[in-house]
């Protein structure tokens, strides 16, 4: 079977895994081919998430970098049996692979947390405030593309709810002031966001403007917790696309930007109270 041109975010994940399992054992790819019976270039395209992987051929592999890590090898082949497309894979074509990639990011963790400064996260957004978002970029996006992202964050938004998957956003108070579509739809979206924030699987807290030391993110992030933690993955928000991070020092130091997050935070009663406070001043 010839390689995957596009291998997507899970396939890609299947190989960095691997690839740490080699680089932690001292092995060369070529050291590792030879001790598997195979081309050297099945392991670089094993580890590019390029080519599909067979139970065997993973505790093989495993075996050989003598990782011992049983969690972590049998989360990985039940990543490997996941064979179904996600809903997302309808939209492919249509909007970036990024927005694709982030959807089965979050299809595949079992809790997500957010950093969010510039606007309300994203599961949280209602669909006319999603639109203003959208409709702000530049350069412009053509009316059936800004209507597309508004429908796959519907979808997302939709999504979520039906797995209620613990949910955890900060958001810089900054968010709730500024108005994309105007002062009615931040309105609408406030009132959409205090409900959300009684949900029971929903926690939403302020950072709010007079805190005292301001934690060290200054982009929107999206902490996804793995299975377990090593399948841990940041997702970081640039205009050019999400950018995933899962080496394990840079998410050593992203839990302690949610750790010094949480400690500026107000509770979440306090939270309500000051999205009250914003939406009554609208």
């Amino acid at each position: 079977m010839p390689p995957r041109p596009n291998p997507t975010l899970r396939q890609r994940r299947i190989g960095a895994e691997l690839r740490k399992m080699r680089e932690a054992a001292g092995l060369s790819a070529p050291s590792l081919s030879r001790a598997l019976g195979i081309d050297r270039t099945q392991v670089s395209q094993m580890e590019s998430g390029k080519v599909g992987l067979s139970r065997e051929r993973l505790q093989s592999f495993a075996a050989a970098c003598k990782c011992m890590n049983h969690p972590l090898i049998e989360a990985l082949e039940v990543m490997i049996q996941e064979r179904s497309k996600g809903w997302w894979e309808e939209y492919r074509g249509t909007i970036p692979d990024g927005f694709l990639e982030n959807a089965e990011l979050e299809k595949g963790s079992r809790e997500l947390m957010m950093w969010v400064l510039t606007h309300i996260p994203g599961p949280c957004q209602t669909i006319s405030y999603a639109s203003a978002v959208f409709g702000r970029l530049i350069p412009q996006l053509p009316r059936h593309e800004l209507e597309a992202r508004t429908a796959f964050r519907m979808q997302r938004k939709t999504d979520l709810r039906r797995d209620r998957k613990p949910l955890t956003a900060f958001v810089y108070e900054s968010a709730l002031w500024t108005r994309f579509g105007g002062p009615q739809v931040l309105k609408e979206q406030l009132g959409s966001l205090l409900e959300d924030s009684e949900q029971s699987w929903m926690t939403i807290r302020v950072v709010p403007f007079d805190v005292e030391t301001f934690p060290g993110a200054v982009e929107n992030l999206t902490y996804a917790f793995g299975s377990v933690s090593e399948l841990d993955t940041i997702e970081l928000e640039s205009s050019g696309g999400p950018i995933f991070v899962d080496a394990a020092s840079e998410l050593v130091s992203y839990r302690s930007i949610f750790e010094r997050t949480e400690a500026t935070a107000l509770s979440e009663s306090k939270s309500r109270d000051l999205i009250r406070k914003v939406e009554r001043e609208l």
